[in-house]
């Protein structure tokens, strides 16, 4: 009798269970009917135009857009630009510089507050100020400083040092030093909270059995601490990536593209042709490239966050 009451128990549970129909559409159906508008500004919006935006990039469009498909005509020429391809290189030889030293200094900065310092708080809020204020008014400060004229060079030079030079944004080979300085002053507190709130999520029996051991402090992070922020670093490489890709206003105000073209960017290009040069498809092709690269960078990370979660489990 008990062998045949377990399988009538499993089949008035399964019975029970909720379907799959009813799991999407009515449970939880206030929430779901909140979320409309949402949901409609993402499909209208974000979808929308992004298949607007790769449709037109496949046109002749000039100052309007037309429906005269010209196939990879856009691309080709893009490829074909100097202006695009050092656009490209300088996001490349930036993005990498970028990445690496707002990990490094960010992860730094974390270890070091993680610490139990006194003024913690105080601390926090100072390195994450500059994130708090938009790269226009970051690249306009740094603008004023790196001022051969009016900035640190001529400050200096007022003062007697006649052979102080600092005139990176002046300088075509020295330029996107300035940026990377001006950038890693902006986001570099915000990667140091990430990390912050990763190590704070260590276990502290972590670090007892480390001392117990004798493990020394650095190996304790590198063998241990950081494969644990897993999660934490994988976010922060997106974010800083993905804001690497669309870098446009911190270029506009610090340097805007110059000297000639060589701080210019994709962002900047994609928006000169399009409202500038009167070129909608070839601006479109080149916000498409732009597109392709944010993905690259997002369907990875959202593997590995939850397709990979998935598999494990």
């Amino acid at each position: 009798m008990a062998d045949t009451a377990l399988p009538l128990e499993a089949g008035a549970e399964k019975a029970n269970r909720p379907g799959l129909l009813q799991r999407i559409f009515i449970n939880n159906l206030p929430a779901k009917i909140a979320a409309l508008p949402m949901m409609a500004t993402v499909l209208v919006v974000f979808v929308g135009c992004t298949i607007w935006t790769i449709y037109y990039s496949f046109t002749n469009s000039k100052l309007l857009p037309t429906g005269k498909l010209v196939g990879f005509d856009q691309y080709e020429r893009l490829f074909a630009t100097s202006r695009w391809n050092v656009s490209v290189w300088n996001l490349v030889a930036y993005g990498a510089m970028s990445l690496v030293f707002t990990l490094v200094i960010g992860f730094i900065l974390a270890v070091l507050i993680d610490q139990k310092i006194r003024f913690e708080s105080a601390f926090r809020t100072i390195m994450l100020y500059p994130f708090a204020l938009s790269f226009i008014v970051t690249g306009l400060v740094w603008q004023w400083i790196m001022n051969p004229t009016l900035g640190l060079q001529g400050t200096l030079r007022g003062l007697g040092w006649t052979g102080f030079t600092f005139d990176w944004i002046a300088n075509p080979r020295m330029v996107l030093f300035a940026l990377l300085i001006a950038g890693l002053w902006h986001g570099t507190g915000f990667c140091m909270v990430l990390m912050l709130a990763g190590l704070r999520g260590v276990d502290e029996e972590v670090w007892k059995a480390a001392r117990i051991d004798g493990i020394p402090t650095w190996r304790t992070y590198v063998s241990i601490v950081i494969p644990m922020m897993r999660g934490v670093l994988v976010t922060a490489v997106v974010i800083i990536g993905s804001g690497i890709v669309r870098l446009y206003d911190l270029v506009v105000a610090l340097t805007n593209g110059g000297p000639g073209i060589s701080s210019e960017v994709p962002a900047k290009y994609v928006f000169n042709y399009m409202f500038s040069g009167g070129n909608i498809g070839q601006g479109l092709a080149g916000a498409t490239m732009m597109l392709l690269t944010v993905l690259i960078i997002m369907i990875p990370w959202a593997y590995l966050e939850f397709g990979g979660k998935g598999r494990r489990t």
